[in-house]
């Protein structure tokens, strides 16, 4: 497991100040939370639903990036539990699975079976590392919905030049439930609610994307949401070509 130091390429303030309470939360204070609900442990009626929605929007990740991955490298950029890394190298990925949260990265590598745990190479560190080399395809499955769209355009950005073949990443949309929770979620204490995630309109993260990119077709590649229940989240694609 390797610590990350280098300078970041998508370094304003908002995004190394969410990126703080990010590192904050996981590590010191969901940690036990984080690997309760990714784990096979029984959990809420509402936790059961946001697992469930995690497991049908992995799973919508790895149809994408397909059944054989043999010879392919991929990074899960914001690994958490390690749960996709571990599945896209089940299907012959070598993977560099990284999180800024160090304990979710060490339960990660404790849970990954023995026959597929030289195929990862787990790290703590940002995602957006210029050291981290160039893969095939890029993940990021919910590792960027707390950040503002300008914010996750720029970072994909960057994880764009890392990917000869596709980045793969989620956001949160703004539909009337998330607004909601959002809404509602300021009325909490900061000590008693996790880091807000930021919903963002479909043709916003697009324009978002195509500015950063510098190409109008930048946000056309595939899309698909999941909603389940409290659950809900936008994959994106960006292809090698746009």
């Amino acid at each position: 497991m390797t610590t990350q130091n280098s300078e970041m390429p998508v370094d304003t303030a908002t995004y190394r100040r969410r990126r703080q309470i990010l590192e904050d939360y996981f590590d010191k204070t969901a940690s036990e939370t984080w690997a309760r609900l990714t784990s096979d442990s029984p959990v809420s009626g509402v936790r059961a639903r946001v697992r469930a929605g995690r497991d049908e929007m992995r799973n919508q990740f790895l149809d994408w990036l397909g059944e054989d991955l043999t010879g392919r490298r991929v990074l899960d950029a914001g690994c958490g539990t390690g749960a996709l890394a571990i599945e896209a190298a089940r299907r012959g990925a070598e993977v560099v699975a990284i999180d800024i949260a160090g304990s979710l990265v060490e339960i990660a590598s404790e849970r990954t079976p023995a026959d597929v745990a030289s195929s990862i190479d787990y790290r703590v560190g940002d995602m957006t590392d210029p050291s981290l080399g160039s893969f095939d395809h890029v993940v990021a499955m919910d590792s960027l919905i707390h950040y503002r769209p300008e914010d996750i355009a720029s970072a994909v950005k960057h994880l764009s030049t890392l990917a000869q073949r596709s980045v793969l990443f989620t956001f949160a949309p703004n539909t009337p439930l998330l607004s909601l929770l959002y809404g509602a979620g300021k009325l909490f204490p900061r000590s008693d609610r996790s880091p807000a995630i930021v919903p963002i309109g479909e043709g916003r993260m697009r324009r978002e994307l195509a500015t950063a990119l510098g190409n109008p077709g930048a946000g056309e590649g595939r899309t698909h949401r999941v909603s389940v229940s409290f659950y809900i989240s936008q994959l994106m694609e960006v292809t090698s070509g746009t």
